[in-house]
């Protein structure tokens, strides 16, 4: 049965992106729609101003010469008419003109009053009056705003204050451009949000899609184990980045299987040999005490050979303790460890066994304290492994030298035999797990000291590596961040783990 992702990721990704796109588009709309209403009115207001402010020395020129005629009232408005449609023309406004003199002959005007209007059958402003008498008291430009009414008023003058010009309109074309505006903005924010819905789908079908085969290949791993195709995705964004390390996971797993079953196999036939050895050996020995025919050197040598397989039994054990151990993640302990004691105790340990290899441990000690920091118990189990190896995989009478020695910040201890060195492409598959070297057949092992080895250095923030090009000899190296003597540092109970 296919199993399938759950919607809710699409929908989601859906709603993000048109959330996004709503919340982008309104505040656009926020910031361009009002300040663009008040910036077009503005500039309408100031454009009106300017062509009312032009136009005066016209309206005061046709005021000057009907003075000059003593002419009636009428022709005053008739005189009015040229300049009042042509500032009509440029400006689409309602011009009014406000006279403040006595016209002679006309005994019923009381100034000052309506003289002109371009619109006779309007009604009158109402506050044409008002915005023209402050222009003649103050004698500057009134702007009056009411809505998308505008009113602009400013004084004439013809031998001393003559009246007032008033321009009165009604800014619709702004309002209209504003709403044509937001129309258009609203039919884009649709298409911006039908485009916006479209990618998203498009965008969660294919990122659901690849995440569907992740997810597939997952389960089959786990169902399958290891052996389960690979993922393949070559994309270089972070679906890809998840497949590639699902990869490198199975990758892993796999060299961990085939780890565990060659440790198996190995463990399984390292069991097997001295366990058959000593059940023979024990059947010997019962059948001749009870026939009253013993020999006591063929009792010893079989002892002897139970004894030799019984310390590979106890090595195995010892070393798969100190896995679990390390898999546990047992703190170490770290303070400061004098490397040339370590190195002089272990070196001793090893002088019986060298001596029947017919071959020798020369400890090399520095000429005062070498101090490093780490767990004593630890590092002296390094070295240990680090004389197993030499002695077990050396040549046969060749000398095994271990020192201690410190310098540049560090101190360390190195093993060396006279081997014929370590290949270059097996320096870092000798501190896997489980993984025994091209010689490791005769001599035998399980493949697991040099990687107790390097595990238990780092765990004490130092490193287990192989040392120099390997072309006379091998040798290994356990480095150690540099320590104070206790005497001058004084004892540290810090512990650390991994």
């Amino acid at each position: 049965m296919r199993r399938r992702l759950p919607a809710g990721l699409r929908w989601r990704l859906l709603l993000a992106m048109l959330a996004t796109s709503a919340v982008t588009l309104g505040a656009a709309a926020l910031v361009v729609l009002p300040p663009m209403q008040d910036r077009l009115r503005d500039q309408s207001v100031e454009s009106l101003a300017d062509a009312v402010l032009n136009a005066r020395p016209k309206f005061e020129a046709a005021f000057g010469r009907l003075e000059q005629k003593d002419a009636p009232l009428s022709d005053y408005e008739v005189s009015l008419i040229g300049p009042s449609n042509e500032l009509n023309g440029q400006t689409d406004a309602r011009i009014l003109v406000i006279d403040d003199t006595t016209v002679p002959g006309d005994t019923t005007q009381t100034p000052p009053g309506f003289l002109y209007d371009n619109e006779f059958f309007s009604p009158e402003p109402g506050n044409a009056m008002l915005s023209a008498q402050a222009a003649m008291t103050d004698q500057r430009t009134v702007i009056a705003l009411d809505g998308d009414s505008v009113l602009i008023a400013i004084p004439l003058y013809r031998k001393g204050m003559t009246g007032a010009l008033i321009a009165d309109r009604q800014l619709t074309e702004v309002a209209a451009l504003v709403e044509q505006v937001r129309t258009r903005f609203l039919i884009a924010a649709v298409v911006g949000l039908s485009v916006a819905a479209l990618l998203a789908i498009a965008l969660s079908s294919t990122l659901l899609r690849r995440l569907a085969r992740l997810r597939s290949i997952a389960l089959r791993i786990s169902d399958e184990g290891p052996g389960a195709p690979t993922p393949h995705d070559e994309r270089r964004d972070e679906v890809g980045d998840l497949a590639r390390a699902l990869t490198r996971m199975q990758e892993e797993l796999r060299r961990q299987e085939a780890a565990r079953r060659a440790f198996v196999s190995t463990a399984s036939h390292e069991l097997r040999t001295p366990l058959t050895m000593l059940q023979g050996t024990m059947e010997l020995l019962e059948e001749d005490i009870r026939s009253g025919r013993l020999d006591e050197l063929d009792a010893l040598r079989q002892v002897t050979v139970a004894r030799k397989e019984l310390d590979r039994l106890s090595a195995l054990s010892g070393e798969l303790l100190d896995l679990s151990r390390l898999d546990a993640a047992v703190p170490l302990r770290s303070e400061p460890v004098e490397l040339g004691e370590i190195v002089r105790a272990v070196a001793a340990e090893f002088a019986l066994r060298a001596r029947e290899r017919s071959t020798s441990v020369a400890a090399i000690l520095p000429d005062g304290p070498c101090w490093g920091r780490g767990d004593p118990d630890a590092v002296a189990r390094v070295v240990r492994i680090l004389l197993d190896n030499a002695l077990r995989h050396g040549p046969r009478g060749a000398p095994v030298r271990v020192e201690a020695h410190s310098g540049a910040g560090h101190a360390a201890i190195t093993v060396a035999d006279q081997g014929a060195g370590i290949p270059v492409e097996e320096r870092d598959r000798i501190f896997e797990r489980f993984h025994r070297g091209t010689a490791a057949s005769s001599a035998g092992g399980f493949g697991l000291g040099l990687a107790i080895g390097r595990e238990l250095a780092r765990r004490m923030r130092g490193e287990l590596d192989v040392d120099g090009d390997g072309a006379d000899e091998t040798r290994f190296a356990l480095t150690l961040r540099t320590a104070r003597s206790p005497a001058d540092d004084g004892p540290r109970r810090d512990r650390v783990s991994a």
